[in-house]
């Protein structure tokens, strides 16, 4: 099977500003964010629900109707269609939020497999392939089946590996520029001390499933693990051996154990950047490692735009881009009138310029161009 480049462009073409990144937040600041919906919705104050959460269905339910009641043909939702690239998460956001919705729906749900042939399975109401161009087959089935999709239609698009870095086609590049984003970070705290083949060594090792319970497959705290282990306060096999026995149950455990070696901890010079992360998880914060998290940014945004005379190939292989079959249903479903809105689970402080940043001209990464890459 073979890929075409399709040109640049970049997601606000087929959402506009109708996205939100974890803080749930809207880039379209004439939308309420997560704040302004608090009391209205009855949710717990401090609190930021993940994408799998029922009250983070809720605020999504509530960001599509006032998002549908800005638009020209508004009207009404009463149907919704979910295209993502992972069954237990992007499934379980859909089902949550049609129920918060009250509103009938379908998934499409795809990761590619090149090295097998084309499967579709059809498990109402999830359409599932191990091909982003069956988004094509999906619409079809969709109108087959006497499910409109027009004015009444909220289409929920998944940002992260679905409408770019398609899973199984182009999401490696997104977790190199992350791996990226937490080496730089550490190799700046650390300097000289910092070993380039220890700590790949020990990212490699704690970013599997199987330590999922311990990190919460959570970046920033692997990425605060990485710097302590680069620091010499605990060596990795040490670590490994704690969680396997059950001694470090949670990233908390961790976390609270370098607290308690503050002398020592004071002699690496990381004491100020682990009281900034230790402060911010004690307040609740998912994302306390903010350093990590604005250096992701700059290195997601150094795998966007062209790459001049490169095959379809060499592009998935270096650059972010855009799956053109998403952006084609995308633009279609947008013609009929359907509201589109994207979801993205990447933190906004690894999605969206600080003011400084923005006022150099950089965007956030729905507004990035960078090239469309599809199936012949």
């Amino acid at each position: 099977m073979t890929y075409q480049i399709t040109g640049l462009t970049s997601l606000y073409e087929i959402l506009g500003d109708f996205i939100v990144y974890r803080n749930l937040v809207p880039a379209d600041r004439s939308l309420p964010g997560i704040s302004d919906l608090r009391e209205q919705l009855g949710l717990q104050a401090g609190v930021l629900p993940r994408k799998a959460e029922p009250s983070y269905a809720r605020v999504l339910a509530e960001l599509l109707r006032r998002a549908r009641e800005l638009l020209p043909r508004g009207r009404d939702i009463d149907r919704l269609v979910y295209i993502g690239d992972t069954r237990l998460n992007d499934g379980t956001a859909f089902q949550n939020l049609c129920a918060a919705g009250e509103w009938a729906g379908w998934a499409f749900i795809a990761s590619e497999d090149m090295g097998s042939p084309p499967l579709t399975q059809i498990e109402p109401p999830f359409f599932l392939t191990n091909r982003w161009s069956a988004v094509a087959d999906f619409l079809g089935f969709l109108e087959r089946e006497g499910f409109a999709l027009d004015g009444g239609t909220a289409v929920v698009v998944d940002v992260d590996k679905t409408a770019i870095g398609a899973r199984g086609r182009n999401d490696a590049v997104i977790d190199e520029a992350r791996v990226e984003g937490v080496k730089r970070t550490v190799a700046d705290l650390l300097g000289p001390r910092f070993d380039e083949g220890a700590f790949r060594s020990a990212y490699a090792e704690l970013n599997q499933p199987v330590y999922h319970a311990f990190t919460a497959d959570n970046q920033d705290y692997l990425a605060y693990i990485c710097l302590i282990l680069g620091a010499n306060l605990l060596q990795l096999e040490q670590l490994v051996a704690d969680v396997r026995s059950g001694t470090l149950e949670s990233f908390q455990d961790f976390i609270a154990r370098v607290q308690g070696r503050r002398s020592v901890l004071a002699s690496t010079g990381l004491i100020s950047i682990h009281d900034e992360i230790w402060d911010r998880v004690r307040a609740g914060d998912p994302t306390p490692f903010k350093a990590f998290r604005y250096n992701e940014y700059l290195t997601t945004v150094a795998c966007f735009g062209d790459l001049p005379g490169a095959s379809p190939e060499e592009v998935l292989a270096q650059r972010i881009v855009i799956t053109q079959e998403v952006r084609a249903a995308g633009l279609a479903l947008k013609e009929r009138g359907c509201l589109l809105f994207g979801v993205s689970d990447k933190p906004d402080e690894a999605s969206v310029p600080s003011p400084e940043q923005a006022s150099q001209g950089m965007k956030p990464l729905h507004r990035l161009e960078t090239l469309a890459v599809g199936e012949v």
